[in-house]
């Protein structure tokens, strides 16, 4: 994020969308846009920029733009979908940009190859999964045009085919509906199942990798509000068991809905969001609270270590999206046994800003209301931490988060670890998150070290002072031995962390060595 100048904040760019001032230069028309004249909007003083096929005129956004205007520039006058979805897909650009919307992208019509079947045009446009209902299709039609490789093809699409539709089935009691999908992964856990079921809807996904598998049906009949998980991991099945509410012989599932029996990448999966209860809200510093969300029954969910979640709130009229990571309650002190999940409740350490608008409208939520919580993103692996042997961490600020889940597992699980330090970054002693809790933490295991820097300390202060720096770091992030195995992560406001990058590598440490939390 780069500084704004005033009068420039979320609120002030929601109240001139609101404004009724022409923001597209196109008085109230949608255009259809070709890809020529798109390329000729490349300016900051004249940007426009595809996203998903529709065009929008960014100009008068530039100054408003958290990421600043370097960031938009990169896609100005292009197609910035890719570019988008590596930054920001969590945020809702359609609500945010809808006064700037210009028109949609023209088709750009594609001449079937030469000896090609005519039937293969649609080929070309088709998600992964749709194309192997396509090619079953049509297997005669490409028999005949593709003698030799026929038989080969065939078989190909067949297993597909099977490996697509063979993945869930369902059965029943008189009491019961389970559901079972079959991953033929033998890592799933009970992090990656994600099942929502609420009015009808059953929507069970899960993660593998960097793909998900969905199940999403309207339910032919109610069920109660009680759902059951359960994951044989060695063959990777996973059960979701539905209690019927009358004992009533169904005939069906239920009604597929849109993406159901899908295994695509997780980032062309749009994200899901359920409503969650604010139960708690505790002061943990002057300007940090810990908010704790019940999540809504019929619901299995788990955060994956290192992985955040997004909240979205309406403000004035418009969605507004930010990325927050779950911590635990509390550090737990006693590593004798792992914790469980409760299973019912996230919670959140969240600084509110004085004149952060998401952060104010967060903090005004009374008990009792609701707020809306997306399913984990991130790319985080605990393996990266289980073939360490030193796992040093360095966090600025609220940038602690990220660390809560990760000490709690490296302590607690990960037997390999010689050392474990933290060194963490604040303003003044009155930022520190947790300090009481990770200085007993240190004292009641060997393996950990805590190391408080404040750049902006009182006279009283005898610990280090500074800002991340090559020299401080040089001092801190060593390994315990010369060939050790290290995982350094880093978290913090973006020129923290770009620049830790950089001291570490300038330090000897390579890009394989270092994981950054970014969203």
């Amino acid at each position: 994020q780069v500084p704004l100048k005033p009068g420039r904040s979320l609120m002030d760019w929601i109240r001139l969308t609101k404004s009724g001032k022409d923001l597209t230069g196109l008085k109230g028309r949608l255009i259809e846009v070709t890809e020529d004249e798109l390329s000729k909007h490349n300016k900051k003083e004249d940007c426009w920029i595809c996203i998903r096929g529709f065009v929008y005129n960014v100009t008068p956004y530039m100054e408003y733009h958290p990421g600043g205007e370097d960031e938009l520039m990169k896609a100005a006058g292009t197609d910035g979908t890719d570019l988008f979805d590596q930054v920001h897909r969590w945020v809702n650009y359609e609500s945010m940009l809808k006064e700037c919307l210009v028109g949609r992208m023209a088709v750009k019509p594609i001449a079937a190859p030469k000896g090609l079947p005519l039937v293969l045009l649609d080929f070309f446009f088709l998600s992964k999964c749709k194309i192997l209902h396509f090619l079953l299709s049509f297997m005669k039609c490409l028999s005949a045009h593709f003698f030799s490789l026929s038989a080969s093809l065939n078989n190909l699409n067949l297993l597909c085919f099977a490996c697509l539709h063979d993945i869930y089935d369902w059965f029943q009691t008189d009491s019961l509906i389970t559901v079972v999908i079959y991953t033929k992964q033998k890592d799933v856990n009970a992090e990656l199942v994600i099942v929502d079921c609420q009015d009808k809807q059953l929507r069970g996904e899960i993660i593998i990798d960097d793909h998900s598998y969905l199940v999403e049906v309207d339910l032919d009949h109610a069920v109660s509000e009680d759902v059951a998980v359960n994951i044989a991991e060695k063959v990777g099945k996973v059960e979701i068991i539905l209690n019927k509410k009358d004992n009533i012989h169904w005939k069906m599932l239920g009604q597929p809905c849109e993406g159901h029996n899908t295994f695509i990448k997780r980032t062309e999966r749009g994200l899901f969001y359920r409503k969650c209860k604010l139960v708690s809200k505790t002061e943990v510093t002057h300007d940090t609270k810990l908010f704790c969300l019940m999540l809504p029954k019929g619901t299995h969910f788990r955060v994956p270590t290192g992985q955040h979640v997004y909240l979205k709130q309406i403000i004035a009229g418009t969605e507004v999206v930010k990325p927050y990571t779950p911590v635990l309650p509390f550090l737990p002190l006693d590593f004798q046994e792992t914790p469980h999940h409760d299973g019912v409740h996230i919670y959140l350490m969240i600084k509110i800003y004085s004149h952060g608008l998401f952060t104010q409208a967060l903090d005004h939520l009374q008990m009792g209301d609701y707020i809306s919580v997306s399913n984990p993103e991130g790319n985080f692996k605990k393996s990266q931490v289980q073939t360490s042997e030193d796992l040093l961490l360095l966090a600025g600020g609220t940038g602690f988060t990220p660390m809560v889940k990760l000490l709690n597992f490296a302590l607690t699980e990960v037997s390999c670890l010689r050392t474990v330090k933290l060194i963490f970054f604040n303003k003044t002693e009155d930022d520190i998150l947790w300090r009481n809790q990770l200085e007993q933490l240190a004292h009641k295991d060997e393996r950990f070290e805590v190391q408080f820097i404040l750049s902006q300390p009182s006279k009283e202060w005898v610990g280090k002072q500074g800002r991340i720096s090559s020299s401080l770091l040089s001092e801190f992030v060593k390994r315990s031995r010369r060939d050790s195995k290290v995982l350094i992560c880093i978290c913090g406001p973006a020129p923290f962390t770009e620049q830790g990058i950089q001291y570490l590598k300038d330090l000897g440490y390579s890009q394989e060595e270092i994981h950054a939390f970014t969203a």
